[in-house]
């Protein structure tokens, strides 16, 4: 990985590998609420080591312990280079598990909401999070993404990026307004990832490293960390922003050791040697 920093919006520069603040509040969605002594000291820890780029969203909670108020805890009064990206579109169940999706006269209030507890007047970069907890559905986007559109334009919104869309649905919202980031589940759709890349918008697989849902799993990870004295998470993550240089990376973790692993990878490098075995 020889370029370590992306033009967000090209006015916002960020390291590549960011961190990702959905295991803050719990390993899962249904997990067990983590002490939030826990998630201060990864936040701090992760700015220490380089990131200025987190990823977050106000339904990134369980009980009581809520991401966006860790992260304001933590990391308030912010840093000038600090990047917070967050999502709204999902409505979470009274136990914060997002399952309905906001109707366009509800969004306003949830990106006022987002300013608030994070401590913002305005925020980054806000996506617009499509469709449930699986692929894209391939509804319009337009009504809800205009309302996007409005709240940029009056100056609480920087940045606006698309979450778990279709080819039509990025198209849809790039009508409307400029999109500076897309977040999908990372499926190796080299097609997709292309587009984006021409467009200059960075594309921010969400799950980079199975979100404790998928682990990884893979010989040829194996073999290349056996090579690299690495782990296959760090050689994961490393193969990750070595496909395109608007590619970005947010793996999330509770944990200050798996922090310490995950960011490491920035500092790995791969051969063609090893590319090649990666992708078979």
């Amino acid at each position: 990985m020889t370029i370590k920093t992306f033009s967000l919006g090209g006015d916002l520069t960020i390291n590549r590998l960011g961190f990702g603040a959905m295991r803050l509040a719990a390993n899962t969605l249904e997990g067990p609420p983590r002490d939030p002594e826990n998630g201060i000291a990864v936040l701090r820890r992760s700015v220490e080591l380089g990131v200025n780029h987190i990823d977050t969203a106000g339904f990134y909670r369980r009980g009581a312990v809520r991401a966006n108020e860790l992260i304001r805890r933590a990391l308030s009064p912010y840093r000038d280079d600090l990047v917070i990206a967050t999502k709204i579109g999902p409505l979470p169940t009274p136990e914060g598990v997002p399952s309905g999706q906001a109707t366009p006269g509800q969004l306003r209030g949830l990106v006022e909401a987002e300013l608030r507890s994070l401590g913002l007047d305005r925020l980054d970069l806000v996506y617009l999070r499509v469709g449930g907890t699986t692929g894209p559905g391939g509804e319009s986007v337009a009504e809800r993404f205009a309302v996007l559109a409005e709240l940029r334009a009056e100056g609480l919104v920087q940045h606006l990026g698309v979450s778990n869309v279709d080819a039509l649905q990025f198209a849809e919202a790039r009508k409307i307004a400029p999109v500076a980031a897309v977040q999908n589940r990372y499926t190796g759709d080299l097609g997709l990832l292309t587009a984006r890349e021409e467009a200059g918008i960075a594309y921010v697989p969400y799950f980079p490293v199975g979100g404790g849902v998928s682990p990884l799993e893979s010989e040829r990870l194996d073999k290349v960390a056996v090579r690299l004295g690495a782990t296959a998470t760090q050689v994961h993550l490393a193969s990750l922003l070595a496909t395109s240089p608007s590619m970005l990376a947010i793996p999330g973790t509770g944990s200050l050791d798996h922090l310490e692993e995950n960011l490491a990878a920035s500092r790995l490098s791969l051969s063609d040697e090893d590319l090649s075995d990666l992708r078979g």
